[in-house]
């Protein structure tokens, strides 16, 4: 999942040789899950078709400010519908326009409607990038606060070698990841997450577990990484699936594996939330074989399994450490136990006596109690819920 996910993207295409390029941009685009919508100038339909990027883009393309039936094409709605505007390739003709308020294409209209942030990519000859006007035109326009993806060096159309070359789409969207994440909270943060049950063998087919699904923990993690978060999530088995580039998914099976895995990463971590339900026993002995079954009673000796939370709480040095305690009895009184004897910044109470809440379920509802406070919120989503946690951590962090 990359940060443009679900985002709009408006794609402006000027008329320059690298306009061919845009085709593979907006399929990255796309890939990363965003939804594009191009406009182009009718110079570089000369290079690249509508068709082709109406097709990639599965929007139409608009090229002139009305339709055949001359129908306005709304450049307003244009802009507003847009989360970010990337410009590219961007010549220096449609530079100099932008620079000045020019407005004589819809591109140009859009332009200088969107109240989104814009990017533009320029592409054009050595001696055009190089000359004084096209450098005023790029200050101008970082000046009045729209985003440069410098171009790159390389073989240019004219046969020199120099820089020009707009920036390969990969580099495009790669520049347009980490700025977006920049601007996010938790950006340049770590975050360190545990998620699912544990199961603690018996035999080779056998396990003591418990009936968490781990929906609540990939919510905390999907939700860490749209704030801007590198994210370790450490879970148990489950068949939630979360795919990111600032995402190490860390695959457990049982407390002690969970354990090591958080003992491991937790000293370079900025925050730590324990969500996993881990079992609190094991088996005293695992056997090699499968149990046969039998008429007369099995008893099993059970031990108890490592404390992670509460040896995280041990280490805690700057780390912001969060908690969660299912209860289904005096639930606030063993919250607040939990968070003092687990030196915890705060803890998230859910109890099984809630319809809709605990284990499997897509929603919960939850107290967030601190050492001097006790928030109290209504049944919601999990990804909601994912994101009342994070406002408060949010709070915490910038004090």
């Amino acid at each position: 999942m990359s940060i443009l996910s679900g985002k709009h993207i408006l794609l402006g295409v000027t008329g320059g040789i690298a306009a061919y390029k845009t085709a593979f941009l907006v399929r990255l685009f796309k890939k990363a899950g965003a939804e594009v919508k191009v406009i182009m100038t009718k110079e570089a339909e000369e290079f690249v078709t509508p068709l082709t990027l109406s097709t990639l883009s599965e929007n139409p393309v608009l090229s002139s400010l009305t339709d055949e039936e001359k129908n306005w094409n709304n450049h307003v709605e244009l802009g507003l519908w847009a989360d970010f505007m990337l410009i590219a390739p961007v010549t220096a003709n449609t530079l100099s326009k932008m620079a000045s308020g020019n407005a004589d294409n819809l591109l140009l209209t859009t332009y200088l409607s969107a109240k989104c942030p814009v990017y533009f990519a320029p592409a054009m000859d050595l001696d055009m990038y190089k000359h004084k006007s096209t450098k005023a035109s790029i200050n101008t326009l970082v000046n009045y606060g729209n985003k440069f993806i410098k171009p790159g060096s390389g073989e240019l159309a004219s046969g020199l070698v120099g820089e020009g070359r707009m920036a390969e789409p990969e580099e495009i969207v790669q520049f347009l990841e980490k700025d977006v994440l920049s601007q996010l909270p938790l950006y340049g943060q770590s975050v360190m997450i545990t998620a699912g049950p544990t199961y603690e063998a018996i035999d080779p087919v056998r396990f003591i577990g418990n009936h968490s699904s781990g929906k609540m923990g990939f919510a905390l993690a999907e939700t860490a990484l749209k704030l801007g978060a590198e994210v370790i999530l450490i879970s148990g088995p489950t068949n939630l699936k979360l795919v990111n580039s600032n995402l190490k998914l860390i695959a457990v099976q049982s407390a002690q594996e969970m354990f090591e895995a958080a003992k491991s990463y937790f000293e370079n971590v900025d925050i730590a939330i324990a969500s996993a339900a881990v079992s609190d026993y094991r088996p005293k002995q695992q056997f090699d074989d499968k149990i046969k079954k039998k008429t007369e009673l099995l008893t099993l000796e059970l031990e108890p399994t490592p404390d992670i939370l509460k040896y995280l709480g041990s280490q805690k040095n700057n780390q912001i450490l969060i908690g969660f305690a299912l209860e289904t009895s005096n639930e606030i009184e063993n919250a607040k136990s939990k968070l003092e004897r687990k030196n915890l910044d705060f803890i998230v109470l859910n109890s099984l006596k809630d319809k809709g809440a605990g284990f499997k379920t897509d929603t919960n509802r939850i107290r967030i109690i601190t050492k001097d406070d006790i928030l109290r919120f209504d049944i919601k989503s999990k990804t909601e819920v994912a994101a009342d946690i994070f406002d408060q951590i949010l709070k915490m962090n910038s004090k």
